[in-house]
């Protein structure tokens, strides 16, 4: 069945980097699109960057431009979520998802499958 299995997060002072993991399976990865999402105590999902199915295609919330990079490699099923300069407002449990690729209006609409999260805490 699909799965996903995020990794990588902890806790990191303000200014620090962490390198999430996103490792897929049961499904033609090479297929299908990757989301990262993110959710802080109190607040709605938002989503925060986004990779198509060959990497052609990235994006990233204004609030996390600049400072955090997606990438994928399809041989080895993973997505990676890059994260440097870290701020307080970054603390959240982040998610990643996917969708098959094409047909979409949104960036971060119609994800089917979802991981069960990695808790990333910025603090000092």
């Amino acid at each position: 069945q699909v799965q996903l299995v995020e990794s990588g997060g902890g806790l990191v002072q303000p200014g620090g980097s962490l390198r999430l993991s996103c490792a897929a399976s049961g499904f033609a990865f090479n297929y299908y699109d990757i989301g990262w999402f993110r959710q802080a105590p109190g607040k709605e999902r938002e989503g925060v960057s986004y990779i198509s199915s060959k990497a052609a295609t990235t994006y990233y919330s204004d609030s996390v431009k600049g400072r955090f990079t997606v990438s994928r490699d399809n041989a080895k099923n993973t997505v990676y979520l890059q994260m440097n300069s870290l701020k307080p407002e970054d603390t959240a449990v982040y998610y990643c998802a996917t969708r098959r690729s094409g047909g979409y209006d949104y960036i971060f609409q119609g994800y089917d499958y979802w991981g069960q999260g990695t808790q990333v805490t910025v603090s000092s």
